[in-house]
């Protein structure tokens, strides 16, 4: 087992990594910003090492300093969390000359994944469901449109190192596909550096049910069951949910083996999460693979007893996986606490919280390294805490996560508390039948 850990990320995962590793008698290392100086993860490490100036790209994304960082505090291995350098191919590469461990996927696997053309056609190959499209990326418009007539209207050109929503048009018609591929080339090459494109068919309303699995270094993997991340705001989540109220068990039980095919198929070590497209009628597609923790992982942990940080650290060290796959005992639900307005377009809000209340009882989890007096930056993502409840039912859940909301007690600065307490008395949502457009039509308004 490692002796010594650095943790190459900042914030509530961050700490969340901290926490896991002093229950297993590892010591930690925290890197910070200048920025991030009186953050919690840094207080709560054994060691803390200064890397750099606020912006990321002079900090967290650099990797030279987070080695430097590894070497002077003789850590033997590196947890990236999520975001950052997590799914970098070449900071695991690195981690990798330098002898240190990289809790994550090996950088193979990495490239295989994050390419999401690759990715598609990987799982193809294995047997995965796949959504109908392109064989790897597009020449031209005119091989878009031929390609687009076949499968039938509507289509949806995505960017092959997208993400977050980025770089992806939906076509209707012959007409519209020149403006929305000379958009979307010049949005992905802008934001990734790649402008290249592939075709796929769009799935009408679609829900997004993702597969949490684990992979040792033996070949063996297993699953934890799913998660539904259908509420979303412009492809970026907001509430998460275990299990999802679209499926069934026989359907959880395809998603599940498919989910831990994909795995297999590719060696996979670690901890990751195999999303698919749920449509209307209970089919299910490949969307891609993330070769990471997510940030929704506390609720899958609350409905299985099982915690996902020292799974990864075990798998890192060499431990064999258990093998068997875990279902859901409870119900569990996740609601992002991001420092924004959502009265004014879910706008940024950083500044210093002058007073903090977290809410607490029963079947309640708060995910966080914000306190009171404690200034959020403006240079990093939004997200300051993540509310996480379980309980014996859905309506249960709904019921306790609003009681959770209204007791989270945030001022000095804006937060999304107001929308998600709205949410949890919307009868679309309490339902459950929404799909991943449900919020397009939410009304913001009177929040």
């Amino acid at each position: 087992m490692f002796k010594k850990i650095l943790i190459a990320n900042r914030g509530e995962i961050a700490l969340r990594v901290i926490r896991t590793c002093k229950e297993m008698g590892i010591k930690t290392v925290a890197v910070y910003s200048t920025a991030d100086k009186d953050s919690l993860h840094v207080r709560f490490a054994d060691e803390a090492v200064n890397i750099g100036p606020a912006p990321s790209n002079q900090s967290y994304l650099k990797i030279p300093h987070i080695i430097s960082a590894a070497e002077i505090t003789n850590a033997d291995a590196i947890h990236p969390g999520y975001g950052f350098l997590s799914e970098n191919a070449e900071f695991s590469r690195v981690c990798e000359e330098y002898g240190i461990k990289f809790i994550g996927a090996s950088p193979g696997m990495i490239d295989k994944m994050g390419d999401k053309a690759t990715a598609k056609a990987t799982m193809k190959e294995a047997g995965v469901p796949t959504i109908p499209g392109s064989e790897g990326l597009l020449d031209s418009v005119e091989e878009g449109i031929v390609l687009a007539n076949e499968m039938k209207y509507p289509v949806i050109l995505k960017a092959t190192a997208g993400g977050g929503g980025r770089g992806m048009r939906i076509v209707n018609d012959d007409s519209g596909f020149k403006k929305a591929w000379d958009d979307a080339k010049m949005e992905s090459a802008a934001a990734f550096g790649n402008d290249g494109l592939y075709l796929e068919k769009f799935i009408e309303e679609p829900r997004h049910v993702e597969i949490q699995v684990v992979g040792d270094s033996n070949g063996k993997a297993c699953h934890l069951s799913e998660r539904d991340c259908s509420i979303q705001r412009r492809h970026q989540k907001l509430v998460e949910e275990t299990p999802s109220p679209a499926i069934n068990q026989e359907i959880r039980d395809k998603m599940g083996a498919a989910a831990v095919k994909a795995a297999e198929a590719i060696g996979y070590e670690g901890a990751g999460t195999v999303e698919f497209l749920l449509d209307k009628n209970g089919d299910f597609y490949f969307m891609e693979m993330n070769t990471r923790i997510q940030v929704e992982h506390p609720i899958t942990e609350e409905v299985t007893d099982f915690d996902l940080i020292k799974e990864q650290i075990k798998v890192a060290a060499g431990e064999p996986i258990s093998g068997k796959n875990y279902y859901p005992k409870l119900y569990a639900m996740e609601c992002r606490i991001n420092a924004e307005d959502p009265r004014h377009g879910f706008r940024p809000s950083p500044g210093k919280i002058t007073n903090l209340h977290l809410p607490g009882g029963h079947g309640v989890r708060v995910d966080s390294h914000v306190y009171a007096g404690y200034s959020i930056p403006p240079n990093y993502d939004s997200m300051i805490a993540k509310l996480i409840v379980s309980g014996q039912s859905r309506e249960e859940v709904i019921v306790r996560m609003k009681r959770a909301l209204e007791e989270f007690v945030i001022e000095g600065i804006k937060t999304t508390i107001p929308f998600h307490i709205k949410l949890m008395s919307d009868e679309g949502f309490k339902s459950g039948n929404f799909t991943t457009k449900y919020l397009e039509t939410f009304d913001f308004s009177d929040l």
